[in-house]
């Protein structure tokens, strides 16, 4: 459990979800298996939730991994014409592009290689959505990039944004986290203290904030 609301709140909202098949159920499979960190079920269920409201038509996701969260937002919408989502792992590189081949969403879904800051300052294209998963300590770093990425009427999604707890409280925050922390909290205050931003921090998973611009006849 993530340790940001009570465990049995959280299973049983992961209960009322049930269980996925096929594709998405194949993938959470490996990563329970494997070790390798995927977004929490109800966080899955959310950005679900979102792409339906939205319906997005680009996609930015920072932080690949095997490639579950692009798929499982290209298996959401149809009309999702592209998802460019940048990872730095070349063995997660390799797994996410087999599982994206394997599940037929090549034409959609790109892997970028690289480190997400020295991508983001060489992407010129516009997102309808942009979803934050890579490098927490580095949250407040791809906010700028993010938002001249982000088309007017856009969402950034950002997730481990509570880490544990740890950023919404000091007693538990440890020592070797304490720079992650810090810099979370800076990314925390940059989106909920501008007045340009609308943004709502949702204690669901690991924490995740939803940010939109505030219109300006408001």
């Amino acid at each position: 459990m993530s340790g940001i609301t009570f465990d049995y709140m959280e299973q049983y909202i992961r209960n009322l979800i049930g269980d996925n098949a096929n594709v998405l159920k194949e993938l959470e499979d490996y990563a329970v298996e494997n070790s390798v960190p995927i977004i929490h079920k109800e966080v899955a269920r959310f950005i679900e939730l979102i792409i339906n409201i939205k319906r997005p038509l680009k996609i930015l996701e920072l932080g690949t991994a095997i490639g579950y969260s692009s798929i499982l937002m290209c298996s959401t919408s149809k009309e999702i014409r592209k998802i460019h989502t940048i990872e730095r792992d070349k063995n997660m590189i390799e797994i996410a592009n087999e599982n994206i081949k394997k599940y037929g969403f090549q034409d959609k879904i790109k892997v970028i290689s690289g480190e997400c800051l020295d991508v983001l300052s060489k992407l010129d294209e516009k997102y309808d959505l942009i979803f934050m998963d890579a490098g927490k300590g580095h949250y407040n770093h791809f906010l700028p990039y993010c938002l001249n990425l982000l088309e007017k009427d856009g969402i950034i999604i950002a997730d481990n944004v509570l880490f544990r707890g740890m950023v919404a409280c000091d007693k538990l925050v440890k020592r070797r986290k304490i720079t992650i922390v810090k810099r979370m909290r800076k990314y925390l205050e940059m989106v909920s203290n501008n007045k340009e931003f609308i943004t709502s921090i949702i204690p669901m998973g690991d924490g995740i904030a939803v940010t939109i611009r505030r219109n300006k006849d408001e």
